[in-house]
């Protein structure tokens, strides 16, 4: 299973784990977090890119996977991609060059998935 494949399935599986609770604040949350990264004054890719800036400076690898592979599926280009690390870095400073680093092998298997796709 590729690590795309992988970081999806699990995804998936928690959460519907998580969300079979009848807990209202973590409902409310995850349904806070999908109204977040709809349409409004800026558009969903830019909110998208966003996230993903936050998620380096945060550090937290799981959100990078998420926002990489919802960008990747909104058509955003490495050069952009690349862009975001850089502002990622320069805010969040050296400590997110590990998380650049599984970020880069994370996007490269998106971008090889689709090569692959269109063969």
């Amino acid at each position: 299973m590729s690590k795309i494949e992988e970081f999806n399935t699990y995804r998936q599986k928690m959460n519907e784990r998580i969300l079979s609770q009848d807990n209202k604040v973590l409902k409310r949350f995850f349904s806070l977090d999908n109204q977040t990264y709809t349409e409004g004054a800026l558009d969903v890719k830019t909110k998208e890119l966003l996230g993903l800036v936050a998620s380096m400076v945060l550090r937290c690898d799981d959100c990078i996977s998420y926002h990489l592979g919802t960008a990747h599926e909104l058509g955003t280009t490495t050069e952009e991609i690349f862009e975001v690390f850089s502002i990622a870095n320069l805010v969040g400073g050296s400590i997110c060059i590990p998380h650049t680093r599984r970020a880069v092998e994370f996007w490269d298997e998106l971008s090889d998935s689709d090569a692959k796709h269109q063969k």
